[in-house]
């Protein structure tokens, strides 16, 4: 029988649906990554969120692994190199989050736009600053998405259906363009030049060189705001803060970071700024969602040997 090891806190539906595929399951969160080296040479499959880092060394210590599962669609805790060296099948869950994370972005802009964390902070306090905080409203602002995968799509979905104009650069729109009639495609820089807000919803560049350094925040109008759901490294953290600080920019919205988890920062404290953990794909739904399709993809391929989104 296939055994499997969950290392990352998840739905019950995927011990479920492993256990009636005939699969031995064993839920073992928190490991340190020293527990993992030894505890992973006994499993055929692995699953994870975000939490786990599954480095080369682990990866080194896995005798019988043939699939690591994420629940989710970002594998930058995966050393997918490594895998590959020792065939070892790496699959994700793409679209799973889409909803919540899109969902989630709206959340961090209109958080943004209408200074929320502060007035909320203040009334709780028992102040009344009904005319210090002076928001901004998303119809007819010019929106500029960058990445239109899943998660870029729904976005500009829920933009359109807010009367935004939305703007996207993307590789791979311009094979797409007749589908989405109401987007525009606009080089990098005019985007970022002609947009009231950008939501970053890409992978990062192959260098891992952010794509927002503090030339691309003087390109930015000085009422603009930006938000990032998708990769923290996208951003350089110093560059944002100096930007605030200067006031080159409206604000920003951010729940993932350059080094996670957020202990300390340089922008804890930064006027204008909405920072949450690394929770847009944390709904009910979502959770659910991603599970069920994870153990599904691992029942099917240590059962039938089926591949099912692999990187």
């Amino acid at each position: 029988m296939p055994k499997v090891l969950i290392s990352d806190s998840m739905n019950n539906i995927a011990v479920k649906i492993l256990e009636e595929n005939n699969i031995d399951v064993d839920v073992k969160t928190d490991l340190d990554p020293e527990e993992l080296q030894d505890e992973i040479q006994n499993y055929d499959g692995l699953i994870v969120r975000s939490a786990t880092k599954v480095t080369e060394k682990i990866i080194s210590h896995a005798k019988n692994l043939k699939v690591i599962g994420r629940a989710g669609a970002g594998v930058d805790n995966i050393n997918i190199a490594s895998a590959k060296e020792k065939n070892i099948i790496v699959m994700n869950t793409p679209g799973a989050n889409t909803n919540s994370t899109a969902e989630h972005s709206l959340s961090l802009l209109i958080s943004v736009y209408k200074n929320i964390p502060l007035a909320n902070n203040t009334t709780h306090k028992g102040l009344w600053e009904k005319k210090k905080f002076k928001g901004l409203e998303l119809r007819g602002k010019k929106i500029g998405i960058i990445g239109f995968g899943n998660v870029g799509m729904r976005f500009a979905e829920i933009s359109i259906s807010l009367g935004m104009k939305v703007f996207v650069f993307s590789k791979s729109f311009e094979s797409r363009k007749s589908k989405f009639p109401n987007i525009k495609s606009f080089p990098f820089n005019d985007l970022i030049t002609n947009s009231d807000i950008i939501s970053l919803h890409c992978k990062p560049n192959e260098n891992n060189k952010p794509l927002f350094t503090y030339k691309e925040f003087k390109l930015m109008k000085p009422d603009s705001v930006i938000i990032n759901t998708a990769r923290g490294g996208l951003i350089d953290e110093n560059d944002l803060k100096k930007a605030l600080d200067e006031n080159l920019i409206r604000g920003a919205g951010l729940d993932v970071f350059a080094n996670e988890p957020l202990k300390d920062s340089i922008l804890f404290g930064t006027k204008n700024i909405v920072l949450t953990p690394h929770i847009a794909a944390s709904t009910v739904e979502a959770q659910v969602i991603v599970a069920e399709q994870i153990a599904n993809q691992i029942s099917e391929f240590l059962n039938k040997g089926k591949i099912i989104n692999s990187i």
